[in-house]
């Protein structure tokens, strides 16, 4: 009997990424140890080797795609998709910070760790087959990201924000696991593929009351994770305070995995009882944009009003979750991808031009950008128009696939609710363009620096993802859409 539960060679190729980003992270933490002060940046090149062998480890595990650990995990396109995703973000965070963390005197082998134990538990949350392995990898990178948004301790703006994600994600971690105790005491089972057979079958299925509480408590959960109204108030405060390239890596990378297990549980488990969530996820999709939109046209600080930026884009994705279709699954695929690079693109050139304690973070700081910084400041005019929904940005297919998936829904107010609500989020974006290239330069420009070669390569290869997705949107497109089949 014991050796039914010995995990297979496959199995563990299966789990390949998540070994490989747990063995780096450890090794750093060892590392750290033995490196002098000052001399730690070179960390985060093992840490980048760390990343690239988690996608290669990625690609060996797709090659040989099933269960693992008696079913725990699934190995399917869906996943492989979203552990690519999560680590190009990992590896764009580590790129951006290295030059982050000297001008702030704040180098360390910690950082590093703590992005791969983050990866590693948005990685095992994608692959997840169970709630329970979705709870464990939610909390795996959930504490990691705690500790990171209040990384440079001295700073008061981080420990706020720290202390803020951690009390309130606790609250949403709590209401998260009521729920699973409610599904699993009504269903007897944590995998989503037996809880979707047991409220299939009539004479076995559990009152509807009771299904709908547990759905309702896990909602609270994900929407807290995905920043999801009425559970969205923690992002601007957090984003704000995290230091930049923590933002960059909380608004991409865990916001991505969170999504990615939002629909998987509600595609599969709750799947039979689609008719009475999808008017829930309706009324959140609206909720979420028409309040990210509108509070970030009151920002000053370009930290916040991206934090509000996150916060409607949000809701984009929640809209081709409340089509509850093929298409809908694709769409938020495609569309996390195009997020996630422009998204790390816009906070990269904040860290950048923020310079030392983040002094410059109010869009006003940025009058004359586009005379002093030419090239920096057409970089991230492409991630503003890509967040707008402009034509040959990835943005603009990913809104138009979003969409069109409401539109086969016949959700057909909540997406014209939807465009008006792009048409507020441009003028926002827009208005970051016009102070960059039509403001006189202040003083925020006397002693700006080129920018950092870590720095460059993120936001050149953001730039470019940005624009392959606008004008190839079939490189990603093809692979969700074999991937988006499996989801149920």
């Amino acid at each position: 009997m014991a050796d039914n539960f010995m995990p297979s060679a496959a199995e563990m190729l299966r789990f390949l990424p998540e070994t490989v980003l747990i063995v780096f992270g450890t090794l750093i933490m060892f590392l750290d140890a033995l490196v002098g002060e000052g001399k730690k940046a070179w960390l985060g090149t093992v840490a980048i080797v760390g990343l690239l062998l988690a996608a290669w480890g990625t690609v060996v595990a797709w090659s040989n795609p099933g269960p693992a650990f008696q079913s725990m995990l699934m190995v399917d396109g869906y996943a492989t998709f979203f552990r690519f995703l999560v680590i190009a973000v990992g590896v764009l965070t580590v790129l951006a910070s290295v030059t982050y963390l000297e001008r702030e005197r704040a180098d360390s082998g910690e950082f590093y760790a703590l992005v791969l134990y983050s990866v590693a538990g948005q990685c095992v949350m994608v692959t997840a087959n169970e709630l329970i392995m979705i709870f464990i990898g939610l909390e795996i990178s959930s504490i990691s990201s705690y500790i990171l948004a209040g990384y440079l301790r001295d700073d008061k703006r981080n420990n706020e924000s720290a202390l803020k994600y951690f009390l309130l994600g606790s609250f949403a971690t709590a209401f998260l696991l009521y729920g699973i105790a409610w599904i699993y005491g009504a269903t007897g089972t944590t995998n989503l593929a037996d809880i979707r057979r047991v409220l299939s079958n009539r004479e076995i299925a559990p009152a509807l009351g009771l299904i709908g509480t547990s759905a309702a408590l896990m909602f609270v959960g994900f929407a807290f994770k995905v920043s999801a109204a009425p559970f969205q108030v923690w992002a601007p405060d957090v984003y704000q305070g995290a230091p930049a390239p923590v933002s960059a890596f909380l608004s991409a990378g865990p916001k991505a995995a969170a999504f990615a297990i939002f629909l998987r549980v509600f595609m599969t488990a709750f799947e039979p009882v689609a008719d009475k969530w999808a008017p829930v996820i309706w009324v959140s999709a609206l909720a979420t944009m028409t309040v990210g939109n509108f509070a970030a046209l009151l920002q000053s600080n370009i930290k916040r009003l991206l934090a509000y930026s996150s916060i409607a884009h949000a809701g984009y994705v929640m809209v081709a979750i409340a089509a509850h279709s093929q298409i809908g699954t694709e769409a938020v695929m495609f569309y996390m991808a195009a997020y996630a690079f422009m998204n790390v693109g816009a906070f990269v050139v904040v860290a950048h031009f923020a310079r030392q304690g983040e002094k410059y973070v109010n869009t006003d700081d940025l009058a004359g950008l586009g005379q002093r910084q030419p090239v920096t400041a057409a970089l991230l005019t492409i991630f503003l128009l890509s967040l707008i929904g402009v034509p040959l940005t990835g943005g603009f297919f990913g809104k138009f696939y979003i969409f069109k998936a409401a539109l086969d829904a016949n959700l057909v107010w909540l997406t014209v609710l939807g465009l008006l609500n792009s048409a507020v989020g441009a003028y926002y974006y827009l208005r970051i363009i016009v102070v960059m290239y039509f403001k006189e330069p202040g003083e925020s420009m006397h002693d700006l620096q080129p920018l950092a070669a870590g720095t460059q390569a993120v936001l050149w290869g953001s730039a470019l993802a940005t624009l392959v997705l606008g004008i190839y949107p079939s490189v990603i497109l093809d692979f969700a859409r074999k991937s988006a089949a499996l989801v149920k």
